[in-house]
């Protein structure tokens, strides 16, 4: 029994130091992220539905019994409660729908007719839901209703895809640079590495900006904002897997995955609103990179002048977070080189 033992520890040992360990362990956790990939995007995108919407009130009176019929046949058909934001003039709704706080206007027009004003650009799923949704109920209580987009999108970017896209592009091409130095330009020193990730990283948002505003004209970007958007994502994301490269060494596609495609990506609002994701992701996704160059992206193109330090702040954070850590532990990097000093010793790489 005993010899049984060693024989199959012996067979394990030589497995476990063989090329096939690594090759099974792989396959496995590709076939694992291939279905979380698929689960999750799936879960958050294939069947969007609204939990709460933020709504301005102006110009009718609390009491207003056929607003309140209005609300409560909108709350009805949508499956979700509109969550009313009273305002005194319309100026100042207009302004919450420009800092983003709300996502359309209830309001009656002088004429005695009631009026939706909906936000394409706050969030076309959003936008076109209420715009289906306001006439039908309308129609149901007697109380038509007309309804505006007071904030299209841009007739390149007709579903408001684009911007996700663009931020996509970012955070995936930011850490798949960051993995093709770690492979073909090993030698790095660690403050070498940051250098050229952030080269990169700069080189990469203008490349994207230029080709989405100038080659494509898909959208009219303010430049300079948008290259600095997209280089800093660009450089967060990089930034991720060389941390974890220095943590786990050749597993850090792993945790690096995880975190920016399998859970950034899908709640980062960019292709569905963030009141049409499930509640937690829909907070998560803001503090991630990126959600947070969907974020300011977002208002840097449609709502300029009313731009918020949060997701510039996200980013930074993540970017000098990640720096600070890999910094700490580059003793643990695989990359670098040896140097020699005087009377030919060699000190460590790093």
């Amino acid at each position: 029994m005993g010899e049984e033992n060693r024989t199959d520890g012996g067979r394990w040992a030589v497995f476990r130091r063989s090329p096939f360990f690594p090759a099974v362990v792989l396959a496995v956790l590709v076939a694992a992220a291939a279905g979380l990939f698929a689960g999750s995007y799936t879960y958050c995108m294939a069947n969007p539905t609204p939990r709460s919407i933020p709504t301005a009130v102006t110009g009718v009176p609390a009491p207003d019994v056929q607003r309140a019929r209005f609300v409560e046949g909108m709350e009805q058909a949508l499956g979700a409660s509109l969550v009313l934001h009273h305002y005194a003039t319309y100026r100042e709704a207009r302004d919450a729908v420009e800092e983003q706080r709300v996502f359309a206007i209830l309001e009656r027009r002088p004429e005695g007719r009631a009026a939706l004003s909906v936000s394409g650009a706050s969030g076309a799923s959003v936008a076109q839901l209420l715009t289906e949704t306001a006439p039908r109920v309308g129609a149901a209580i007697g109380e038509p209703v007309t309804v505006t987009d007071i904030k299209p999108l841009q007739k390149g970017d007709p579903r408001g895809l684009a911007l996700f896209y663009v931020s996509l592009a970012a955070s995936v091409v930011g850490f798949i640079g960051a993995i093709q130095l770690s492979v073909h330009a090993a030698a790095l020193n660690p403050g070498e590495r940051i250098l050229f990730t952030l080269a990169q990283s700069a080189l990469g948002g203008f490349a994207i900006a230029a080709i989405v505003d100038w080659g494509l004209g898909a959208l009219r970007l303010p430049f300079a904002e948008s290259c600095l958007i997209l280089g800093l994502t660009m450089f967060a994301s990089g930034m991720v897997f060389t941390m974890f490269n220095a943590l786990v060494g050749r597993w850090a596609m792993l945790p690096t995955w995880s975190l920016l495609v399998l859970l950034g990506n899908p709640s980062s609002g960019g292709a569905v609103s963030w009141p049409l994701l499930p509640s937690l992701l829909g907070t998560v996704g803001r503090w991630l990179p990126p959600g947070a160059s969907v974020n300011a992206h977002h208002t840097a193109v449609y709502f300029g002048g009313h731009q918020h330090v949060f997701p510039f702040a996200v980013l930074a954070a993540w970017a000098v977070g990640c720096s600070a850590v890999f910094w700490t532990w580059r003793h643990r990097h695989p990359g670098g080189r040896e140097r020699e000093v005087g009377g030919g010793v060699t000190l460590p790489k790093g």
